[in-house]
Formats: C-alpha cells, structure tokens, sequence
C-alpha cells in the first residue's frame, strides 16, 4: 500500500547579505509551503554560521531547520522551489523513516 504521509527533514542555508526582514520572509514562506501540503512540527533557526568551503564568494550562511510530514510527492516541488529561489545557497531534503 503507498505511504499517504512522510515526515521529512529540510535543512537549508540562506544568503547572510539579505536583511533581517527578507530572510524572516524567506523562512515564514516555506514554512507555508510546507503547512500547504502537510503539518509543519518545527522550524529551528540555527543563524549565521561559517561554511565549510566558500559558496558564492560567502564564509557565512544563515541555517534553518524545519520539520515536517506531507505526502510524498512535495519534498520533490519543495527542492525544486528551493533551487530556483536566488536566496537559498543550498538545501537538503532527508526522509525521517528508514
């Protein structure tokens, strides 16, 4: 039988050069995104904190932590969106069930 639900975890690192304002927004919207197609149980902000290499010219990211459970098919459109959006440096999405 398919799975209907997931619980998935996305970690995330955004430009440190956009504002306050801009980066409350990027975080408040994909916690909307994910609340949209499922249930959001967390979103931890972690902050500015050095990268291990240099990623566009930047020693800094800003990372976020968000946990949640929706169906299968949006961790997909969820990367997809991620990878499109000029804020986001990088993303990773993970599967919380072996």
């Amino acid at each position: 039988m398919a799975k209907l639900t997931g619980s998935y975890e996305v970690l995330y690192v955004i430009n440190p050069t956009l504002g306050e304002e801009e980066t409350a927004a990027l975080v408040a919207r994909f916690k909307e995104l994910a609340e949209g197609r499922g249930t959001v149980s967390e979103v931890d902000e972690w902050g500015k904190r050095r990268l291990a290499y240099p990623i566009q010219d930047l020693d800094e990211g800003y990372y976020v932590l968000m946990s949640f459970s929706a169906d299968p098919g949006f961790p997909a459109e969820l990367e997809r969106l991620m990878r499109i959006n000029t804020g986001i440096m990088r993303s990773i999405i993970v599967s919380k069930e072996g």
